[in-house]
């Protein structure tokens, strides 16, 4: 069933409607998880520090596909609210042309610059060969990888978001069974893990084509097109605030995998490593919110429907507000089962992730809403101030922070370095929101609800 972006949504509605894209989010963290604990338990922890060294830049080329998922569902979504559902539709096969030639492009330079960015992270010796291993093989898919980025956001617009979850899940099963049978069962090691993904993901990209391209019941539907710059670059500008905060949290983890080489060796990469696959599923809660709920708004701007508009607004800061408090209570006591997980055959890697992960928690009370600030721009078209939000929070602050800290609090000053950069991340974001809200009319005086008139005979 297609679900309308015009009615109003309760806050019942409204968790309704981003439960799809929030359970999306989870469970794309989720196989990747499973891909950390069936190489760290099977290929050992020098794999695992090599996944977790050259991931991050897989992730700075399929960030691609987040730009143009987020910045064009923004676009096709205000198109869609303006009632040119034709030129909505348009856009809508055009981007997906774009997101499948760039994932082509991106390949065959990731082939080229794979081995010196492994290099220059600082890999060697086996840890160099296993990062060039799983780095090559993960390019080989990786069209399909951006595909699938594009599509989680272009489902939602598309009024399918319980469709993008099914995708979801088909390609994060495929890939855990995969696992399981080529490293768990096969014994291939590090290359079946590659390989498990390499299949996940041409599910994840390739069957939202095939439906796209059939006759559906969405509101959108691939058709003969072709790439016009105007659309592309304004979806492209809208998006690049995901694609910014992608790139350089990719980025910032590679600096953090240099420092932790520096003060810990290979322990520390495969500690954070830890970590982040485990946090991914507590940022992925903010996240796949902020993916769902981000076409309602572009919906409702395109109507000029300012009250609607508001309600969205509070409903989202309660929610983040309340999920930054259960995600760290959470994560202060899931440390140590997750590590366990993953590491429970070295007690003093076990201890070590442990102790990061608590002091990382902290940043799970308010990462939320600098993850909801940048998306809620974008939804609101204005990719400038999205990407800025997005730029400042890990590019500036959390890299200034990973740097600094560790020469005032040693190995510590690493760990709560996501925090500080989040609480400066906030501090933008809440500025950005004041100095606009009249101008995008979800702050400030609204006119009267024609609902609530009463008709002129009434009331003479």
């Amino acid at each position: 069933m297609t679900t309308s972006m015009s009615q109003h949504f309760t806050m019942p509605a409204l968790l309704k409607f981003v439960a799809p894209s929030i359970a999306m989010a989870i469970f794309a963290s989720l196989y990747s998880i499973v891909d950390g604990v069936f190489v760290s338990n099977f290929a050992g922890k020098t794999a695992l520090a090599a996944v977790n060294l050259i991931y991050p830049f897989i992730m700075i080329l399929s960030a691609t596909g987040m730009m143009v998922g987020t910045g064009g569902s923004a676009l096709v979504a205000k198109t869609r609210g303006e009632g040119d559902e034709e030129r909505a539709n348009r856009i809508f096969s055009m981007l997906v042309l774009f997101a499948l030639i760039l994932g082509i492009a991106l390949t065959a330079v990731g082939y080229l610059v794979v081995e010196p960015v492994a290099a220059g992270l600082g890999a060697t010796g086996p840890m160099l060969d296993d990062a060039l291993l799983y780095g090559r093989m993960l390019l080989a898919t990786l069209p399909f990888f951006i595909l699938q980025f594009a599509f989680q956001s272009l489902f939602v617009t598309a009024g399918k978001p319980q469709l993008g979850f099914v995708v979801i899940v088909a390609a994060g099963v495929t890939n855990m069974v995969l696992d399981a049978l080529f490293v768990g069962a096969l014994g291939w090691g590090l290359a079946g893990a590659a390989l498990a993904t390499n299949i996940g993901e041409i599910v994840g990209g390739g069957l939202p084509l095939v439906y796209f391209l059939r006759k559906n019941s969405s509101a959108l539907r691939l058709r003969p097109t072709r790439l016009q710059l105007r659309p592309l670059g304004k979806a492209c500008l809208n998006g690049s605030s995901e694609m910014v905060s992608n790139v350089a949290m990719s980025l910032v983890s590679m600096l953090y995998n240099f420092q932790l080489l520096a003060f810990l060796g290979e322990d520390g990469v495969a500690a954070y490593g830890v970590i982040m696959y485990t946090a991914m599923i507590f940022a992925a809660v903010f996240m796949g919110f902020a993916m769902g709920s981000a076409p309602l708004m572009s919906f409702q701007y395109g109507a000029r429907n300012h009250r609607e508009m508001r309600s969205l607004l509070k409903k989202s800061l309660l929610f983040v507000a309340v999920g930054g408090v259960a995600m760290f209570a959470a994560g202060e006591l899931l440390a140590e089962p997750l590590a366990l997980i993953f590491v429970s055959y070295d007690a003093g890697l076990t201890e070590l992730t442990v102790h990061g992960y608590r002091l990382y928690s902290f940043a799970f009370l308010i990462m939320g809403f600098s993850i909801f600030g940048s998306s809620f721009f974008t939804a609101l078209n204005n990719g400038v101030v999205s990407a800025i939000i997005a730029f400042l929070r890990t590019l500036v602050f959390e890299t200034s922070s990973v740097i600094l800290l560790p020469m005032v609090l040693g190995v510590d000053g690493i760990w709560l370095s996501v925090t500080v950069a989040e609480l400066a991340s906030v501090t933008v974001m809440a500025v950005f929101m004041l100095a606009l809200g009249r101008h995008y009319g979800y702050l400030g005086p609204l006119p009267p609800d024609p609902s609530r008139r009463k008709p002129i005979e009434e009331a003479a």
